[in-house]
């Protein structure tokens, strides 16, 4: 399974970040980005609060009724937040930082595991630590320049660009060198409470053809 996760973020270069979203709404974008061929989703945590039960609950909810989606757990700061993500069947794990007991645990478990980093000593570590992929972030601020210059010495490192990536740039960072973007930009909060799911959908399309553009 584990295999499998990783060929299909590779093939699709899309990690959609369903961030804040509940899990009804989160249900029916899951929908939207899997009709629109993005099946790989990131709930994340909040770490400013003490219950995340939306997270869980949203993960546990894509995974019992769209079996085809990957769904895995973002904000993964700590071990405390590994056991929550692993315990709502989380098939891959996402966090900000290098944390080498979740590192450690996502692999004896048989669980992707994508640590974020930003300088190259912190990306070459991460990956040295068993990082399936390492998330650069944040990577609008970085830019695309800066995936170019670090993949030319790290081109066996598998990056996937976070952080301010939408369906403007993302295809600039895949031209870059980066394997794949992870972005929030599905998850536009304000569409969402207005249930404005048409103007989502137009959303996605764009950023799938920013992306796919970018593979020719």
């Amino acid at each position: 399974m584990k295999k499998e996760i990783i060929e299909r973020v590779k093939k699709e270069k899309i990690v959609a970040i369903i961030r804040g979203i509940n899990p009804v709404d989160c249900l029916k974008l899951a929908q939207i980005l899997y009709k629109n061929g993005i099946s790989v989703m990131e709930i994340p945590f909040d770490v400013s609060k003490t219950n995340n039960d939306n997270t869980i609950i949203s993960i546990m909810e894509i995974k019992k009724t769209m079996p085809d989606v990957i769904v895995g757990a973002g904000t993964v700061i700590n071990i405390d937040f590994f056991n929550k993500a692993k315990e709502a069947g989380a098939q891959f794990i996402v966090s900000p930082n290098i944390d080498n007991f979740v590192i450690t645990e996502a692999k004896n478990n048989g669980i992707v595991v994508m640590p974020g980093a930003m300088t190259p000593t912190e990306i070459e570590y991460a990956h040295r630590l068993g990082a399936d992929f390492v998330k650069v972030f944040p990577a609008s601020v970085l830019g695309a320049g800066y995936i170019k210059a670090v993949r030319s010495p790290l081109n066996n490192i598998d990056i996937i660009a976070v952080g301010g990536v939408n369906e403007n740039n993302a295809g600039d960072f895949i031209k870059a060198g980066a394997i794949g973007v992870g972005v929030g930009c599905v998850a536009n909060k304000a569409l969402i409470k207005e249930h404005k799911w048409q103007e989502i959908e137009d959303i996605i399309i764009k950023l799938k053809k920013s992306v796919n553009e970018a593979r020719m």
